[in-house]
């Protein structure tokens, strides 16, 4: 069941990659998204091709990963039987509460570490949800995505928001190969998914000389790279619609880019420049 799962994984992954080219994209790899999905349905086993085809009527968050014991996508605490079912991963788990298929995290995977809001804490708004001051980077060192998202992940760890920053690029890397994720104005997004303990983590990264991003030869000067928990998938979309859209303004785009004599600089024009279009 183990290779089920592994593909139910890949299957969920390629639906939340379309769902972000439909958001963001120009519809050009709509087809082969596609038909890349439909082979993955065919390669399912009965039982779950089935399972999949009902939930998938209700949600794009069809698999859920247990984290410490719970359901990531809904937060229910499972009973310790199914919690050992889950690990062995022989049969096909469903979460009692919000009835996704439950599969079991890797051991190493990145974790979000950072500290929970506390009680009486001032609720933020803005960008200020997802990101924060030291997780700017005024002008990124490497010449290549892999090297600016390997230093946009170090950063992340560095200052204790998320763990294990090789395996936390790694994965970048992985769903980049699978469609990039430049978006154009300069822009790309980058990010991993399944990432949890928290909540929506971005960090910021500025080219002034730009990095070639694909094949397409899409010249990027803004990285945002992003971690995401499975439960807000669906709000991702909407900060990356936010970003786009802040940033199709090129005064946007050169007051951010002018603004890198500091992190407490490049911090407050990413705020700026986001004030309207992410909430």
């Amino acid at each position: 069941m183990k290779n089920q799962i592994n593909l139910l994984n890949q299957l969920q992954e390629l639906v939340l990659t379309r769902d972000e080219h439909h958001q963001t994209g120009d519809g050009s790899h709509m087809d082969a998204l596609d038909q890349a999905i439909d082979d993955l349905v065919d390669k399912l086993e009965p039982q779950p091709k089935g399972l999949w085809q009902r939930l998938y009527k209700k949600s794009h968050i069809v698999m859920a990963p247990m984290s410490d014991g719970c359901c990531a996508a809904c937060g229910m605490r499972l009973p310790i039987s199914q919690v050992q079912q889950v690990r062995m991963a022989k049969t096909l788990q469903m979460c009692g509460s919000c009835g996704r298929m439950l599969y079991n995290e890797d051991e190493d995977a990145p974790h979000y570490t950072g500290e929970k809001p506390s009680r009486g804490e001032p609720t933020k708004t803005g960008i200020s949800r997802f990101s924060a001051e030291e997780l700017m980077i005024c002008e990124i060192q490497g010449s290549s995505p892999a090297a600016a998202i390997h230093e946009l992940a170090q950063a992340m760890s560095d200052n204790r928001f998320v763990s294990n920053p090789k395996a936390l690029a790694q994965a970048a890397m992985e769903r980049e190969n699978v469609l990039s994720t430049a978006i154009g104005n300069g822009l790309a997004c980058p990010h991993v998914r399944g990432v949890e303990g928290g909540g929506l983590t971005l960090a910021l990264g500025v080219s002034q000389e730009g990095i070639e991003w694909d094949s397409e030869g899409s010249l990027v000067h803004l990285v945002f790279f992003s971690v995401i928990p499975v439960a807000v998938s669906p709000f991702y979309l909407r900060l990356m619609a936010g970003l786009a859209e802040a940033f199709s303004k090129k005064a946007n785009r050169d007051a951010v880019l002018g603004a890198t004599a500091s992190q407490a600089s490049l911090w407050k024009a990413l705020v700026k420049a986001t004030r309207l279009t992410i909430r």
